[in-house]
């Protein structure tokens, strides 16, 4: 076994420097405002979720790829002071670190632009050589803001050493109903459940309709449909159980779905049914949403400490700190 790893968690996906602005309302088109404020935040897909489970006491491996310039060393030191594995990550000469720039507003709502960058060149050999090395990782936490082939190879290496896996179809934008095959678990939000299923969920009918379709047609037996506001509906292959939302003043929710996946990846491994998995991600989301940026994710006292002042409750988490 010398020279594998045994991460509990093993996150493939994109890495991102964000360039947060901060603004009382969007510009229209050809408009000029001024804004409130700018930060440069850590971020992506992948490194969100990653970032979610190691805060959550996880050991994790994070593959991807980063460019051979300034974002790319300030993401690897935050990996790293994180205590990220990042024996895996990528890093390019030829392309730029990925970006997202990012606009909120005084309601929280985001829009957002992606330059990939440096993400578009992980490829299957890349993937391939990292599982070659890795070794009892208990789960598979994937997104899609990489390039595909990538994504079906780290599932299959992953099928193929039994690990559980939870995709998180996003971007809308780039889904494909391939890598639904291969999912143990899927967490859609509202725009990716229409374009996967093409039903409008405007409602717990329209959740279950969607769920019975991820089934039947795709599948998939278990998902979780995210609502916002509304809550979730777990369908777990023909069970039904909706989970509240937790209500909260929210200042930003860029991430919120990533620290979603990163909670219930953690229950999982903790050996957690998917409702409670469910329940615990929700309060996670929760507490991120009402901070600024997409890595301000809670530690294990935060969340302790919230619960307690807001009369909840989770299973007992089992850490590696």
């Amino acid at each position: 076994m010398r020279g594998l790893n045994m991460a509990e968690i093993t996150v493939v996906g994109s890495i991102n420097m964000d360039i947060v602005a901060l603004t009382n309302k969007y510009p229209e088109h050809g408009e000029t405002l001024f804004g409130d404020s700018v930060k440069l935040l850590c971020g992506g897909k992948g490194a969100n979720q990653a970032i979610t489970c190691a805060r959550l006491g996880k050991s994790v491996n994070m593959i991807g790829s980063i460019g051979m310039d300034t974002y790319g060393k300030v993401i690897e030191k935050n990996f790293q002071e994180n205590q990220i594995d990042t024996k895996y990550l990528k890093r390019v000469e030829n392309e730029s670190t990925g970006c997202a720039i990012i606009t909120v507003d005084a309601a929280a709502e985001n829009t957002m632009l992606v330059i990939k960058g440096a993400n578009d060149s992980l490829n299957v050999r890349d993937i391939q050589a990292a599982f070659s090395r890795i070794e009892e990782s208990k789960i598979l936490l994937i997104q899609m803001e990489i390039p595909e082939a990538a994504v079906l190879s780290a599932m299959t290496e992953a099928k193929n050493k039994g690990m559980f896996i939870i995709l998180d179809p996003a971007p809308a934008e780039g889904v494909t109903k391939q890598a639904l095959l291969y999912a143990d678990l899927i967490t859609p939000n509202l725009q990716e459940t229409k374009q996967l299923t093409g039903i409008d969920v405007t409602s717990i009918e329209t959740a279950i309709e969607a769920g019975e379709y991820f089934n039947q047609h795709l599948g998939v037996k278990n998902s979780v449909i995210k609502m916002a506001e509304k809550g979730a509906l777990l369908y777990e292959n023909g069970k039904l159980t909706f989970v509240e939302a937790i209500p909260v003043k929210a200042v930003d929710t860029v991430g919120a779905g990533d620290s979603y996946a990163g909670a219930l990846a953690c229950a999982i491994a903790d050996g957690e049914n998917l409702e409670s998995a469910v329940k615990f991600a929700a309060i996670v989301a929760a507490i991120k949403v009402s901070n600024l940026g997409a890595q301000t994710v809670p530690t294990i006292e935060q969340i302790n400490k919230y619960c307690e002042e807001n009369n909840l409750s989770y299973y007992r988490l089992q850490t590696n700190q």
